[in-house]
């Protein structure tokens, strides 16, 4: 079984707010397959950082906008 990682994502919302575009269109930009795409959005797959900064490229927004990272001490019990 795969652990989910821990960094979230807008990916899906950031593709509907430019032209609705699809997974596979966002994969063939990026330069992987829409089956990566899937996993990076369903937050099964963290992306390289390279692909992360192709992702934010392809979108139009800064990485930040498209990835995020809980801050430790916020889940901190």
């Amino acid at each position: 079984m795969v652990k989910p990682t821990r960094v979230t994502n807008n990916i899906r919302a950031l593709r509907f707010a430019h032209h609705e575009m699809t997974q596979a269109e966002l994969a063939e930009r990026i330069g992987v397959t829409r089956q990566t795409v899937i996993a990076i959005e369903q937050g099964r797959y963290s992306p390289s950082l390279e692909i992360a900064f192709r992702i934010a490229h392809a979108l139009g927004v800064r990485l930040d906008d498209v990835f995020q990272y809980p801050n430790p001490e916020e889940t901190a019990p």
